[in-house]
């Protein structure tokens, strides 16, 4: 039967075909397999129905454990039952993976293959995960391509239903799970007449039940152990042939011919790769072009990984084969040889391919790019007289020396085939946009598409870059383009930054977007572009997509507008008909946001093509200089300016690829230099705030909301003022005579979110703080630059105090200029602590958005005090942050209790009253980390002084000199979001709190997994629309203040910066003083949220949730237990605003309504309810807690 022509990635194809068979889900987010969770959700919640004609039950946990435990309990139970995940998630399964197995349950788990954290965190693609699951007894077939998922998921499930041994079906995290291709997708039908319907009658009636019961998990001794074990080898003797059995009858019904090892290449070929997953697209595209050259090689397709059958593998060996190189894309330290080389070199042993010569090669961890030419120097490789027998592919490794060069790069994509690319910032669009060009040419034409989009690691405000093809033959081309026919850059900041033209072909095609005329792309436009241009005949073509935006409303998304001018140049389908085609899909996409939304998307449309300018470019270009200079940074601080100039700088260039392993030696555990973020400088705002000091009261409002620290108030003396650069605005400060108030931007740091210019109160009506477009503010950046370098006034220290909101924002913040998104809602309150406490704090932090924002390579922006001093950051894991922070503090403990030891020693045996005084005062504050650190500097200077004697206090102070630095009290802080701190993490985050122990956790509450794209947690309130809950959750939001107010003795507070900036500043320093276990939850807005006013308004919004209910404030202290005071403190007032009317400025609510109208009200009517109900049992509280007079 013909199948229906979609566009979808690789994660779709998994879950379209998986809910075929599936009657339970259940699952728990993690990237990058996260959508093919959230798209079962979507059919289940539209009403898709399964095989067996139900909707999938689909069922979120707290954790992959807790999802692979389900899926054990839900298959015992007689529901065929599926999950998705990748990385640790996959690993956390591997308990309940081997009862599954020895259980015999035709469980099925859908991997989008990760790397597992290491060194470092990464959340790209290779085959770490998969391979540690081996060992677990479940079948394991791979699939290269979204094709190769949609087909071969069909035969994972029919085969461990027929077959009774689990499947783990995976494919490349990334390359494949969001590669986006135009596939055939199966009828379910086709599947329906496939599936063994007697085995899933047997199946069901194998199931636990008290009608018929029977007992399992069993304890079994060592008498029958072994030979229990044994007695599953006939199940798996014949998975084989019901796997080839299912091949056959889909390659019957689609045409195809896949087999447990599939040969392609010729049929005489002298030297073969082995290898699976996307590398196999790229080279079959390799094979094709050598043997077109005269060359004789292949390629063997491993299919079905586990069972390993060496017959299969032998029957499609060509005889004629005189070298064979084994591909994996995992590395295993310490192994004779990585997975796949090992299974091959078995299986080889005692045939007639024995004596072959079997290489083995790494290549593509972390998703790294797999090119042509990588693979064919893996063939020169083999045919050469000193074959490297253990290689690296894709790297230059100038330390072992194990990489193969790379020294042929050609165009082996089909002919006729459109490459293009784009180069967008993060949340502007240009994704999405992209992938609706996709699916308009896929849908509407019988070309193939596909789409790939790379990201770095920062969030919204991060660098994009879009790979999309498009042409007439099928496209393999699983690597990233390097030969365009059309590139387009929709920010004009990247011109300086990347080597964005270089990819063109001759006669291609340059979009930009920018507001310049030729005299100003003459000005701006590096030499070395401008000459590439000229030289090689490339058409360049402008359009002001930002003034285009915003004379339309949609401000800064170019997306729509971009994608026109991008239909009208690449002409690769009439103009007329892509009109037609991006205005019905834009219909689509925003009708349920009213016909304003879509009317104005209909007009970005009409300009995008009607405003785009093709430049005559100046022959005066093909003389530009193409010099490539170098900029190098220097610093006092030798280690990052190594770093900056070595790591950071080439990888912001996109240069990282090229680095030689050489480069991270000094950084081989994973350790950077704090502060590099600094020297960034990306210019990516549009608009950033202008200082206007005749409407400011000085309040530091605005420092004190920056997410970036991007705006700070800096006393200056007269003679500071008067050395200032050039412009430097000023006025008297109020409360310290003689002393100047200066408010510092740094313009190339800011993302342009407004939050400052929304806070700020002004005078009569007028703001301080005006957005104003960036290439007006840009002397400003030397201003801040001058700012730094000048010293906090203790004058102004003793006015205004660190504990008051205008006196901490004197204080440097050392977080500065990170990657989180623009207006979010978490990192003021992460700043806002290491401006108090900075200089002493520990903090480990969970995997998530505070993760990925605080320390993803290449940039560090956790920084240091002039004394060299700062936050030491770690990430662990998710799921065990709370125990990683724990263990820090209790190694702290060890080492400083053993100092404390030898202090006493030396002060019961000293007759030195100053060191018996420095000693004294060092044990009475030993456990106050402010009043410590004075005392320990206090103490360090009379042990320098006994240093020099080699009497017995002499030698103990030698001794305690060599741990000096762990002498002072240090500040524990634990962060994290709240999928970790109410869900994945919170068996660890109970029992550290119940310690007793002094750490502080702070919780950045978006009530979603923000970092995986938001998915619904236990913080998630009633009625939200989420990843996991596309009709809105059901249940209320988990009040985890409450439980861990229920021990007694653990300070917990609940704040929202936008709504009570000095409640947030008392909760923090009272949390930090309080000698025992502290709980800090902060409402954090979120871009999940879908704020309908906008990122810029994140504050606004904060006070908004507890003007209306939504969030409450409050702070309990135990510390005031048994005083006269209460150690409660509510610290909202009753509502003044509509519940009703904050839930509907929120896409997160408001789509309900639009989607399930139907039960949309009673779901708003019930969060509401919870909201009163939250409210009144702390009410309740603050009375039962109230003194008795």
């Amino acid at each position: 039967m013909a199948r229906k022509m979609k566009t979808m990635d690789g994660n779709n194809a998994a879950a379209y075909v998986s809910y075929a068979f599936t009657d339970v889900a259940a699952i728990y987010p993690i990237t990058p397999s996260s959508v093919m969770a959230d798209e079962t959700d979507k059919f289940a919640a539209n009403g898709v129905k399964n095989l067996f004609g139900r909707e999938v039950q689909v069922t979120e946990m707290q954790s992959e454990a807790g999802a692979a435990g389900a899926v054990h309990g839900s298959l015992q139970g007689g529901a065929l039952t599926t999950t998705y995940t990748a990385s640790q998630g996959l690993l956390l399964m591997i308990p309940n993976m081997y009862k599954m197995a020895g259980e015999l349950l035709p469980s099925v788990i859908h991997v989008s293959a990760r790397a597992i954290t290491s060194h470092a965190l990464s959340i790209f693609g290779d085959h770490s995960d998969i391979y540690a699951c081996r060992q677990t007894g479940y079948a394991m077939l791979c699939s290269n391509s979204p094709q190769e998922v949609m087909d071969l998921g069909a035969v994972a499930h029919l085969s461990a239903i027929k077959g009774r041994v689990p499947f783990l079906h995976f494919f490349d995290g990334f390359r494949t799970s969001h590669e986006v291709q135009k596939i055939e997708q199966w009828d379910y039908k086709d599947l329906a007449d496939m599936l063994d319907w007697e085995a899933v009658d047997q199946f069901r009636r194998r199931a636990l039940n008290p009608e018929h019961p029977v007992i399992r998990g069993t304890a079994q001794n060592d008498d029958i152990f072994f030979q229990a074990r044994e007695a599953c080898n006939t199940y798996y003797d014949a998975v084989p042939d019901v796997v080839i059995d299912y091949m056959n009858q889909v390659n019957a019904k689609i045409g195809t011919d896949y087999k447990p090892f599939n040969y392609y290449g010729a049929p005489d070929a002298e030297r073969v790769i082995i290898a699976m997953g996307s590398v196999c697209e790229c080279a079959e595209e390799v094979v094709d072009y050598l043997n077109a050259a005269g060359d004789k090689v292949g390629l063997i397709k491993v299919r079905l990984y586990r069972p390993f059958v060496a017959k299969y593998l032998l029957d499609v060996i060509p005889s004629t084969v005189k070298a064979i190189s084994v591909l994996d894309r995992t590395k295993e330290p310490g192994s004779i040889g990585e997975p796949l080389y090992l299974d091959v070199l078995a299986a080889l042993s005692g045939t007639p391919f024995g004596c072959i010569p079997v290489y083995t090669g790494r290549y593509g961890l972390s998703s790294k790019d797999t090119t042509p030419a990588q693979i064919i120097a893996v063939y020169r490789n083999m045919e050469t007289d000193t074959p490297k027998k253990r290689f690296t592919i894709g790297i230059v490794d100038d330390v072992t020396h194990l990489s193969l060069e790379e020294k042929e790069n050609p165009d082996t994509t089909p002919a006729g085939t459109h490459s293009c690319k784009f180069w967008g910032l993060g949340a502007d669009g240009t994704v999405g946009a992209n992938k609706n060009s996709i699916k308009i040419i896929g849908d509407h034409t019988d070309m193939y598409a596909q789409g790939y989009f790379a990201y770095d690691s920062k969030k919204s405000g991060g660098l994009t870059v879009s790979h999309l093809r498009f042409g007439h033959k099928p496209i393999k081309s699983t690597y990233y383009i390097s030969k365009a026919d059309f590139v387009a850059c929709h920010n004009p900041s990247y011109v300086d930054k990347y080597d964005i033209v270089e990819d063109l072909k001759k006669g291609g095609n340059f979009l930009l977007n920018c507001p310049w005329d030729v005299e100003e792309l003459d000005k701006r436009l590096p030499g070395k572009m401008k000459k590439f241009i000229a030289d090689n005949d490339i058409n360049l073509y402008t359009i002001d997509g930002i003034k285009i935006g915003k004379e339309i409303g949609l401000g800064g998304r170019i997306n729509t507008i971009l994608q026109a001018a991008f239909f009208k140049i690449a002409n690769i389908i009439p103009e007329a008909d892509a009109v037609q085609y991006m205005k019905d899909a834009a219909t689509k996409s925003y009708s349920k946001k009213g016909e304003k939304i879509v009317a104005m998307n209909h007009a970005a449309i009409e300009r995008g093509v009607s405003d785009v300018h093709k430049v005559e470019v100046p022959a005066s270009w093909k003389d530009a200089c193409a010099c490539d200079e170098k900029k190098l940074v220097t610093t006092d601080r030798k280690d990052l300016e190594q770093y900056v100039n070595n790591v950071l700088n080439p990888v912001n260039a996109y240069q990282g690829n090229k680095l030689p392993v050489s480069t991270f030696m000094p950084h081989v555990d994973g350790t950077a230099p704090q502060g590099s973020s600094a020297f960034e400088k990306r210019g990516i705002a549009v608009d950033v705030p202008e200082w206007n000091p005749q409407n400011c009261i000085q309040c530091n409002f605005c420092s004190y909301v920056c997410p970036h620290a991007v705006i700070r108030p800096v006393a200056m003396t007269a003679d500071e003022l008067a050395a200032a650069p050039e412009g430097t605005k000023s006025k008297d400060m109020t409360g310290v005579p003689g002393m100047k108030f200066v408010m510092t931007i740094s313009t190339l740091d800011c993302t342009g979110c407004g939050s400052c210019a929304q806070v700020c109160p002004g005078m009569k009506g007028e703001k301080a703080l005006v957005m104003k477009p960036i290439d007006t503010q840009r002397p400003g950046q030397k201003v801040f630059d001058y700012g730094r370098t000048l010293n906090e006034k203790p004058e102004v220290a003793a006015k205004f105090k660190e504990t008051t909101v205008k006196g901490s924002q004197f204080k440097q913040p050392l977080l500065e200029f990170s990657g989180a998104c623009a207006g979010c809602g978490e990192t003021p309150y992460a700043k806002l602590a290491t401006q108090l406490f900075g200089d002493r704090m520990f903090i480990a932090n969970a995997t998530g958005c505070s993760s990925i924002w605080g320390g993803s390579a290449p940039a560090t922006p956790y920084t240091v005090n002039k004394k060299g001093h700062g936050p030491a950051w770690q990430n662990s894991l998710f799921e065990d942050n709370a125990e990683f922070g724990f263990g820090m503090a209790l190694g702290q403990k060890a080492v400083r209790g053993r100092l404390a030891e030898y202090v006493n020693e030396i002060a019961a045996k000293t007759d030195d009253e100053a060191m018996k005084k420095a000693c004294a005062e060092y044990i009475d504050t030993f456990n106050d980390s402010g009043a410590n650190r004075v005392a320990a500097d206090a103490l360090i200077a009379e042990l320098e002084k006994a240093s020099a004697y080699d009497c017995e206090v002499g030698q103990l102070a030698k001794k305690t000199l060599a741990d000096k630095d762990f002498l002072a009290k240090k500040s524990m802080w634990i962060f994290g979001g709240d999928g970790w701190a109410y869900d994945i993490g919170f068996g660890g985050l109970d029992h550290v709190l119940a310690s007793g122990d002094d750490v502080n956790i702070l919780v950045f509450d978006t009530e979603v997994y923000s970092n995986t794209g938001g998915q619904s947690s236990k913080a998630t309130h009633t009625a939200a629309v989420a990843k996991f809950a596309a009709s809105g959750k059901r249940t209320k939001k988990k009040d985890l203040g409450m439980i861990a107010m229920s021990y007694g003795y653990v300070y917990v507070a609940q704040v929202a910066m936008g709504a009570d900036k000095n409640q947030l500043l008392k909760a923090i320093t009272e949390a930090e003083a309080y000698p025992g276990p502290s709980l800090i939850i902060a409402y954090a807005p979120c871009i999940n949220h879908g704020i309908k006013s906008g990122m810029g308004t994140t504050q606004e919004e904060s006070r908004r949730a507890v003007a209306a209910g939504y969030w409450d404030l409050y702070r309990y202290n135990p510390a005031l237990r048994g005083t006269d005071k209460n150690p409660f403190s509510l610290d909202s007032k009753e509502p003044t605003e509509s519940f009703r009317d904050f839930l509907m400025g929120e896409v997160r609510y408001a789509s309900l309504k639009q989607t399930f109208p139907e039960v949309a009200e009673e779901l708003f009517a019930k969060t509401e309810e919870d909201a009163k109900e939250r409210r009144l049992s702390y009410v309740r509280m603050q009375e039962s807690l109230a003194p008795t007079k």
